[in-house]
């Protein structure tokens, strides 16, 4: 169903129901944005947006208290004539008996709260936003880990669970398993959460669904979580090539959103759990501005790298100490590249050219 229920608004913002007559079942807000209606209690109704729900602060409550009884009812019959979904009163102001009368009548549900008209206008656009934004549902599993919210996905009974169980045993928090709701706040937030009956349940195959919460501690779990980093888990294969240096970005995307993605080889042995942890701090890290292989602007410091990493392209099973002789071979021969793409270029020229291994033209340099 379009929107969301009202009833749901008021027990997340603490609302106190006025018309009590009124049954809330099956109303419900389908925009984000919220109205103060100054000029349609003037009696300019033009451009008025009744889909959006109605706040009443200090100046729109001071200016009914000054009209007439007779011009006062008018105003209400026209004001809640329209299809609004609710009204609220802001700084515990107290509507007339009149205007309650009147929104009973049109079916009209007005609330009451004791917090700022800007604050609480705020709080309430916040919330709408998340409730109304546009979602998508996918399987993996959702974990806080040092505060980045890190996306595991992969084939079914590949591993993805049990690496969110060794996750939270190492102190981080499960967000949800299995199945996670994608929701798209911003262009550039995307929030994670769980469907209401697997909040906090991880399934684990020979096992069963075991309780995170219970078995963990509510310190162990996490309601919802910005998504910041994916992690793909994917079968070894032996003939793949995989990225050993993270020269490129890779990304993914949800509802028009790109997340960094890793793709992460699993082969028996490795620590999933570290390796999910370490590729969260070190995006963290990224953010901050460090990148430890930063192609453009440490071409100079991070040389020998990025010669490796051309050279892996050639030969994919050459060494850490190979790449560091071709590259001293490199700077000797050719000089040192201005960017990135000459230094390729230059790379693949001189194998081109030679089609010799990187050792046999180091051993010819010297």
């Amino acid at each position: 169903m379009e929107g969301v229920a009202i009833e749901k608004i008021v027990k997340k913002l603490e609302l106190k129901k006025l018309t009590e007559k009124l049954d809330l079942a099956g109303h419900r807000i389908v925009l984000s944005d919220v109205n103060r209606p100054a000029l349609q209690l003037s009696g300019y109704f033009q451009h008025f947006e009744e889909k959006r729900a109605q706040i009443i602060g200090n100046v729109e409550y001071a200016y009914l208290q000054q009209l007439e009884h007779d011009k006062k009812i008018d105003i209400y019959n026209q004001f809640l004539k329209y299809e609004i979904p609710c009204v609220i009163f802001c700084r515990d102001l107290k509507p007339d008996a009149d205007f309650l009368k009147i929104a009973e009548e049109n079916d009209v549900p007005v609330f009451g709260t004791g917090r700022s008209t800007s604050e609480f206008m705020a709080e309430l656009i916040h919330t709408l936003s998340e409730e109304l934004a546009p979602c998508i549902t996918i399987h993996g599993v959702l974990v806080d880990v040092y505060g980045e919210g890190v996306l595991i996905t992969g084939e079914s009974g590949i591993g993805k669970s049990e690496a969110a169980l060794e996750l939270i045993r190492r102190g981080h928090r499960l967000v949800t398993d299995d199945v996670v709701e994608i929701r798209k706040i911003n262009e550039h937030t995307l929030v994670g959460t769980s469907p209401d009956i697997t909040r906090y349940f991880i399934e684990l195959r020979g096992i069963g669904i075991i309780d995170v919460k219970t078995l963990y501690g509510v310190e162990c779990v996490k309601e919802k979580q910005n998504i910041d980093l994916v992690i793909k888990l994917e079968d070894w294969k032996k003939d793949n090539d995989y990225d050993r240096l993270g020269l490129e970005e890779e990304y993914t995307e949800f509802l028009g959103n790109k997340v960094a993605c890793h793709s992460l080889p699993i082969r028996p042995g490795r620590n999933l759990a570290v390796i999910c942890e370490t590729a969260a701090v070190n995006h963290r890290q990224k953010k901050m501005g460090y990148n430890a292989v930063n192609p453009s602007d440490k071409i100079y410091t991070n040389y020998e790298i990025l010669v490796y990493g051309a050279m892996l392209k050639h030969q994919p099973k050459t060494t850490w100490k190979d790449g560091i002789e071709f590259a001293n071979f490199m700077k000797t021969e050719y000089g040192m590249m201005d960017t990135i793409e000459n230094l390729n270029e230059m790379v693949n020229e001189v194998f081109t050219l030679e089609g010799k291994s990187g050792k046999k033209l180091v051993r010819k340099g010297k």
